[in-house]
């Protein structure tokens, strides 16, 4: 009989070995299709199947999918982020084909483009911030001008916060606009960013899954200018009005970007207008969400996930109530990491989940101000939040590093 297999558009260097263990967990064969394998260190590692292929052409994929289907049974197809949702996209594309479960890829496309995205939620009558989208610095002195200082700047696509920032004056805009439009960013398509009112107040994540809000979380930033996400917490500290108002946003956003299947999650700022709607993400969150979610709530989020992609059944319900809560180690400098130590203690204290770090020794730290910061995450869980935050300080305290600068002009003498 020929194995069932899991295909995998692409990989992630902190979510694919979830899924694949979780994959094969449940019987399945996962085979990931890469235009790069090698990134992917878990492959290699666990002795997984990967397959060379360019994930961007469409044909490429369904020839490379067809043979497969010569000599295993495929039960799914699902993809992970990179630098936007195109590998999700083009798995919900491939499922079309091959008359699979997936996501709309159209829906997908819509709402990986943050200006359409937007246009659709305000057509909607959800709250979101004031924005503008500018294609030059004169746009965005004049958009920023519109909405008034201070602004977030973003790129129109991206994830993990990369290229965003508060802009405090012109000056910051004007800096910010040349690096994204100068040619020192990155795109995947034509140049586009997004000026958007500063929306101020606690910032909550909802999880959610098919039209089912599973958890809402609460998440703490770093200092600004930037916006990487230093803690989690779940369930977040929400009286039953404002949870039921979150979640009642949050169906709206899914129903005006045609999301109802699979996966979302939704960053909310509470003002003092409510909860307004900062990112709509037509995915699962990454790690570290749904380990806390599943900690706290007993809901497993990757493997429903795919027991949706295979057409099982799968099971949202709730199977108890703790907190969890986790916490990124990020550095203070850039430079070259001389050692990471305190792991293997913290990991003993009683209550810690987890322990990842992300770098080893000699590895340069160039902090871009997004998600890629991180060195490492700790998370922790008991029957109490101040329980939880106490036995995740104290881990957190327990892990140092030592981080030697670069050399300068004025030290190389």
């Amino acid at each position: 009989m020929a194995r069932r297999a899991l295909i995998l558009i692409e990989g992630h260097t902190r979510m694919g070995l979830l899924y694949v263990q979780a994959a094969q967990r449940i019987g399945l064969l996962p085979i990931t299709l890469s235009a790069d394998p090698a990134q992917y260190y878990y492959l290699a590692a666990e002795g997984l199947e990967a397959i060379l292929v360019d994930t961007d052409d469409v044909d490429a994929l369904i020839r490379e999918c067809s043979q497969l289907r010569v000599t295993c049974d495929i039960a799914g197809i699902t993809g992970f982020s990179r630098a936007d949702e195109s590998a999700y996209a083009m798995a919900g594309k491939l499922c079309r084909h091959f008359d699979l479960p997936g996501p709309n890829p159209g829906s997908i496309e819509r709402c990986s483009d943050k200006f359409a995205q937007r246009q659709l939620l305000a057509e909607a009558g959800v709250p979101i911030p004031a924005y503008r989208l500018a294609e030059n610095a004169a746009d965005a002195e004049r958009s920023a001008g519109e909405i008034g200082l201070p602004v977030v700047v973003k790129p129109a696509e991206g994830s993990g916060s990369s290229g965003v920032r508060l802009c405090r004056n012109v000056d910051e805009l004007a800096e910010h606009t040349r690096y994204l439009l100068g040619g020192n960013y990155v795109w995947r398509s034509s140049p586009r960013i997004l000026i958007e009112e500063f929306a101020q107040g606690p910032l909550y994540i909802a999880q959610i899954m098919g039209s089912e809000v599973i958890a809402i979380g609460a998440a703490l930033y770093g200092p600004p200018p930037h916006f990487v996400c230093r803690q989690l917490n779940y369930p977040a500290p929400l009286t039953d009005d404002e949870h039921k108002r979150i979640a009642d946003v949050s169906l709206n956003c899914l129903q005006a970007l045609g999301l109802t299947w699979g996966p979302t999650n939704i960053e909310f700022r509470w003002t003092k207008l409510g909860p307004v709607v900062i990112e709509v993400n037509p995915r699962l969150a990454g790690t570290p969400d749904p380990q806390l979610v599943q900690l706290a709530y007993g809901v497993d989020l990757i493997t429903e996930h795919i027991k949706l992609v295979i057409g099982d059944d799968w099971n949202l319900s709730r199977r108890y109530s703790r907190t969890a809560a986790a916490e990124s180690l990020v550095p203070d400098r850039d430079g070259i990491l001389d050692w990471i130590d305190g792991d293997t203690q913290a990991a003993a204290i009683p209550g810690v989940a987890e322990i990842k770090l992300y770098v080893h020794p000699k590895t340069p730290i160039v902090r871009k101000g997004d998600y890629l910061d991180k060195i490492g995450h700790v998370i922790a869980a008991s029957a109490s939040a101040d329980q939880t935050a106490a036995i995740l300080q104290r881990a957190v305290d327990s892990i140092i590093w030592s981080i030697t600068p670069f050399p300068t002009l004025d030290n190389q003498d």
